[in-house]
């Protein structure tokens, strides 16, 4: 029986997915966990540490359908230990001449910032797949709508003309950022971790081998990066990753925030993909609810927290701190399901997005040519000085007349003068940025 709503069979779609569950369910982490072990004896092996046979034997019953996982459970509680249950659990079922060399010379947090660096490398995979996706779909959006016009909004009000291509073409370059980011930081993140009691691998010592390059070899048998140094108390690698994953999920939320506000009935410019049996509300059966787009907001705050938790953990003590690693055991894979959830829902948001042009235009008319009041200001203030511009035009506008008409009537311009201003193209710079993003943007997305 599950307690989190987050685990319920139910509610679990909007909080993980099958890829996710994969890599990070309770099966998945305690193979993982084995499959740290497996690696270790057949490293150990070939450097002779260990006999190759029990390595063998080790690789053969390290299967999690092979373990009483009720009594890994019971000798957990009754040694308080995090892992002795574990290997407890392994030795029952090994033959005796392979149990004593399970786990040889490692600790709980050589074991576990291992996996830590196989769930960086993997999610952050996952990750950067699915913003490469969206990134190519929001470069598609800009191209399409390059000069679709649409009402600019400052603190929720409308501005002045832009186009829809330049709010797409704002989430692409942020997008590619993150791109960069994942790119650049995989070497750092996806790393494993063999230091021993206090990181200075004293009990490979007297084995007859260069501890470092059994380390070199470890991470290697797993895919994984060598450290260059142990790292059992330095968790900036897994504060930056889970930033970099919060961040992920806070642009998916200021997406999902436009979609949700220009959404509604009153505005119309965007619509969320719909099916005819999704239920908007059942007492009003009217509304459509941007239920997606309000959903990434709900993940993005979540993943801010988990995120916060993992920076916490840079402030660790001397050279093993339970405190800071023991809280990325909840913190780090819960980030990882959020912002994985989080760009798979994004996806399926914005591949079905409806962008409804004629409601930009319309409210773009229906504000007349208020909307035109800087590129007037622009034209005046070269004539009569910004500030002097301005405070004529707070004036004027709040008079709420014809803007021309006004104008000409205080003497400061002629009512086609003030109209050829007025039927500039607002957009010009705008269409230019949304090509030149496109062009810079678009060589090499899927």
């Amino acid at each position: 029986m599950v307690t989190r709503l987050t685990d319920s069979p139910v509610y679990a779609h909007l909080w993980s997915t099958p890829e996710l569950d994969a890599l990070l369910g309770e099966r998945a982490r305690w193979q993982a966990w084995l499959d740290v072990l497996v690696a270790l004896a057949r490293v150990q092996a070939r450097a002779g540490i260990v006999p190759v046979q029990a390595a063998e034997q080790i690789a053969e019953g390290a299967r999690v359908e092979r373990l009483d996982w009720d009594e890994v459970a019971a000798q957990t509680r009754l040694t308080s230990h995090s892992t002795l249950g574990l290997i407890r659990g392994l030795h029952a079922v090994l033959p005796p001449s392979a149990r004593g060399h399970v786990y040889h010379g490692a600790t709980v947090q050589d074991v576990t910032d291992t996996w830590f660096g196989t769930v960086m490398r993997d999610v952050g995979d996952l990750v950067a797949r699915d913003v490469r996706a969206l990134l190519a779909r929001v470069l598609a959006l800009a191209a399409t709508h390059r000069a679709t016009p649409i009402a600019g909004r400052t603190h929720g009000q409308p501005g002045a003309p832009v186009t829809f291509g330049l709010k797409a073409a704002s989430w692409a370059d942020e997008l590619a950022r993150h791109l960069a980011r994942l790119a650049e930081g995989r070497p750092r993140w996806a790393v494993g971790q063999l230091a021993g009691a206090v990181g200075a691998l004293a009990f490979h010592d007297d084995d007859g081998v260069d501890p470092l390059a059994l380390r070199a070899a470890f991470c290697a048998e797993l895919g994984l990066g060598d450290p260059g140094l142990s790292w059992t108390t330095s968790r900036d690698r897994v504060a930056e990753f889970g930033g970099v994953l919060a961040m992920v999920a806070g642009t998916l939320a200021r997406v999902g925030g436009e979609v949700y506000e220009l959404a509604r009935p009153e505005i119309g410019e965007l619509a969320e993909p719909t099916t005819p049996t999704a239920v908007g509300s059942i007492t009003m059966p009217h509304k459509r609810n941007p239920e997606v787009s309000e959903h990434l907001d709900t993940l993005a705050r979540l993943a801010r927290s988990s995120a916060g938790v993992l920076l916490e953990g840079v402030v660790a003590a001397h050279e093993r701190d339970g405190r800071a690693w023991k809280a990325e055991w909840a913190a780090l894979p819960e980030v990882c399901l959020l912002v994985g959830t989080a760009t798979s829902l994004a996806r399926t948001l914005l591949d079905g997005l409806e962008v409804h042009a004629d409601a930009m235009a319309a409210n773009l008319a229906r504000h007349g040519d208020r909307l035109g009041s800087e590129r007037v200001l622009a034209a005046l203030a070269r004539r009569l000085g910004k500030h002097a511009a301005q405070e004529l035009l707070q004036d004027v506008l709040a008079g709420g007349g014809d803007l021309a008409d006004e104008l000409a009537g205080r003497g400061v311009a002629g009512r086609d003068e003030v109209r050829a201003w007025l039927e500039r193209p607002a957009d010009r710079l705008a269409v230019a940025m949304v090509d030149a993003t496109v062009a810079r943007l678009g060589e090499g997305t899927p």
